[in-house]
């Protein structure tokens, strides 16, 4: 959320966000953590800051059967984004060929926010 705000604000906009529906106990635990990104901030943003950039304090959760374009399109992202950034980082090592995969991510190295060459930290975070 932290990368989506700071694309925002560098384009003087406002945003949503919505997620799939993975299940009750799931979908109550992001809610929540969203919703503490209003209450408390994280590090670097403050919940002021969150306030006046998502339009919605609330997480937008929606099962897979609504069929979203956005939701599709962010499946087909997803597994080669984290497949990259944990090769980036050492975290697994990958020797298999998936040109899809490869494709997806030639396609994303151009598409993250920087500052000047460095990504790591601005457009990609790895979570641990």
């Amino acid at each position: 959320m932290e990368r989506y705000f700071f694309f925002l604000q560098q384009r003087h906009d406002v945003g949503d966000s919505m997620a799939e529906s993975r299940g009750g106990k799931e979908d109550m635990r992001l809610k929540k953590s969203y919703e503490g990104l209003f209450e408390t901030g994280t590090e670097y943003i403050g919940p002021d800051r969150f306030a006046k950039t998502f339009t919605s304090a609330q997480l937008k959760v929606k099962s897979k059967q609504n069929n979203i374009s956005g939701l599709q399109l962010a499946d087909l992202i997803a597994h080669p984004s984290r497949r990259e950034i944990l090769l980036e980082n050492g975290k697994i090592t990958d020797n298999r060929n998936d040109i899809f995969a490869d494709r997806i991510v030639e396609i994303l190295q151009g598409k993250y926010y920087a500052r000047g060459d460095k990504v790591l930290g601005h457009g990609k975070k790895l979570l641990q």
